[in-house]
């Protein structure tokens, strides 16, 4: 199963034309592609899958999603921290 994991935007910048941003996932930073939400701004929420954020989410959803994965000890899969 494919899942779309929510993770906060630290920074964005450009690479090769291309939007990308540094995003934090429950304490483990990544690179990812922000070319389908060009919009989006550092301190924002996304949903990421297979490096490429898909939308924008509230704080609040992102919550929700990182609750039910916990529930599901699924967090392991990220290398997040437990809580």
């Amino acid at each position: 199963m494919c899942l779309g994991i929510p993770g906060k935007v630290v920074a964005t910048y450009s690479e090769n034309d291309v939007l990308m941003g540094k995003v934090d996932f429950g304490g483990v930073l990544q690179k990812v592609c922000l070319e389908y939400v060009p919009q989006v701004q550092a301190g924002e929420y996304v949903i990421v899958h297979v490096g490429f954020a898909l939308n924008i989410v509230d704080e609040a959803e992102a919550q929700r999603v990182f609750d039910y994965l916990r529930q599901m000890d699924q967090l392991d899969e990220l290398g997040a921290p437990p809580p």
